[in-house]
């Protein structure tokens, strides 16, 4: 028992043994930031299913879907499979003689966060002909050869393109972000914070670290 007669003979030693609650300081919450991803940006896109000029005309319109996240800072800002529209703008079609069809695709938009985000380009798709076949059978069959026509231009799901994005995309973040994090993309109210964009389009599960 000789700490307790200490204390009561010398009263500043007890004082000094009282340990003192210190209050927790809370962490500080990350402020979130508002960052853009630049009109231009390349995007790897697929039809959703096979676009044919056997079965579609000049302005029908299909479905595609990207291939590859496209990320940003960290953040994914357009998800691999993120669906968008595009429409045939020009299509001839198969004739005699071997010749074989031919279609430009356009690409329109994707649907970002609830909202359309303008994309844009161009892919023009031919039907797989054999003119040295077709010669040949010209050579051997003579006039019946204005029977043998050409091959449908085809575009099969899984057929790899590539899109721009046409305006801005603008995300906010939370300030600590793990790899991929899905960013909250924002309308057009948005306020650009003029970041410099680090942009990459990575297979899932492969993300850019």
């Amino acid at each position: 028992m000789p700490v307790l007669l200490l204390a009561a003979v010398n009263p500043a030693f007890a004082q000094s043994t009282v340990v003192q609650a210190v209050p927790a300081v809370a962490p500080a919450q990350p402020q979130a930031t508002v960052l853009t991803l630049p009109a231009n940006t390349e995007l790897t896109i697929t039809p959703n299913s096979e676009v044919s000029s056997k079965t579609m005309k000049e302005g029908d319109v299909f479905t595609f879907s990207t291939v590859y996240d496209v990320i940003m800072n960290g953040y994914v800002v357009i998800p691999k499979g993120t669906r968008g529209q595009g429409k045939i703008t020009w299509r001839t079609g198969k004739g005699a003689f071997g010749k074989s069809a031919k279609m430009d695709l356009g690409f329109e938009w994707l649907e970002i966060g609830g909202r359309r985000v303008a994309v844009e380009g161009t892919h023009r798709q031919e039907g797989q002909g054999n003119t040295a076949a077709t010669l040949g059978t010209v050579l051997a069959v003579g006039p019946f050869a204005a029977f043998v026509t050409g091959k449908s231009a085809t575009v099969p799901n899984g057929m790899q393109l590539k899109a721009f994005t046409a305006e801005s995309i603008q995300f906010s973040t939370s300030g600590v972000a793990p790899v991929p994090q899905q960013a909250a993309v924002l309308g057009a109210s948005g306020v650009s914070q003029g970041t410099t964009p680090m942009v990459s389009a990575v297979a899932s599960g492969d993300h850019a670290q």
